[in-house]
């Protein structure tokens, strides 16, 4: 399987885009201002979005794909969420005030956006391998993903702050070549870190003490204002594991 990322800054302007990962061609990993980043025939083949949560730096650009593509498309896109998150989809995005309902468009027959409940701990099948909710602590109910092919393995936190269970859950599942890991704030915010609960290097590299594994570790989700100290903050403290930056455009396989 191939990760793309579209997507991994903690806001925008310049080259920045918020969250979104292409695996293989027909599935995203969240549907931030990333996705801005296919081609037309490219979003045409996106069959299935995986949302970890309902913030919209990880949603921006899901009705912007369900517009560009309805009229292109015989099936419907599947977004795979949790009850929670799906509920906010329906209540504030898809309402008809925001934007259309596309579970009705072109027609309740044959919409171009389905949901699919997706609850923690649930295990889906995709192309070439498989996706599985894992736990998360944000603000709202969140998720990560474990990502699995028949070669190898790559868990993705989503936003969330330590989560003695996400530690528990992948380091128990299988094998992973690589772990993406928020880490939004640098130390100097970390009182804003703790209240919108995101890691800052000091409590990322507290919490990482939990995980077992010998996985590359990616970081994403870095604010620009602070991006390069947020990662010389990681790098001086955190010596004792191997940590690099997540890049847009960066292609991982597993």
């Amino acid at each position: 399987m191939r990760l793309r990322i579209l997507g991994c800054s903690g806001g925008i302007g310049g080259a920045n885009r918020t969250t979104c990962f292409l695996l293989d061609d027909s599935v995203l990993i969240d549907a931030g201002t990333g996705l801005s980043a296919l081609s037309y025939k490219q979003l045409q083949l996106i069959d299935h979005v995986f949302l970890t949560h309902a913030h919209l730096d990880h949603i921006a650009c899901l009705p912007m794909l369900l517009d560009t593509v309805v009229s292109s498309r015989t099936m419907p896109i599947t977004v795979h969420a949790t009850t929670e998150t799906l509920d906010v989809l329906k209540t504030h995005i898809f309402n008809w005030r925001v934007w259309p309902d596309f579970t009705t468009i072109p027609s309740a027959e044959a919409p171009v956006l389905q949901f699919a409940t997706m609850e923690l701990g649930e295990t889906r099948a995709v192309p070439g391998g498989k996706v599985t909710a894992l736990p998360a602590k944000h603000t709202v109910p969140a998720v990560g993903y474990l990502l699995e092919s028949k070669r190898g393995a790559l868990a993705f936190s989503g936003d969330s702050t330590d989560c003695a269970a996400f530690w528990d859950a992948v380091n128990t599942g299988p094998k992973l070549d690589y772990l993406i890991l928020e880490t939004a704030f640098s130390n100097r915010e970390e009182k804003i870190a703790r209240a919108s609960r995101h890691f800052s290097p000091a409590s990322m590299l507290h919490a990482i003490h939990g995980f077992k594994q010998d996985a590359e570790i990616l970081v994403t989700h870095l604010k620009p204002a602070d991006a390069r100290l947020t990662m010389r903050e990681i790098l001086r403290d955190g010596r004792h594991r191997s940590f690099s930056r997540l890049k847009q455009g960066q292609v991982l396989e597993f």
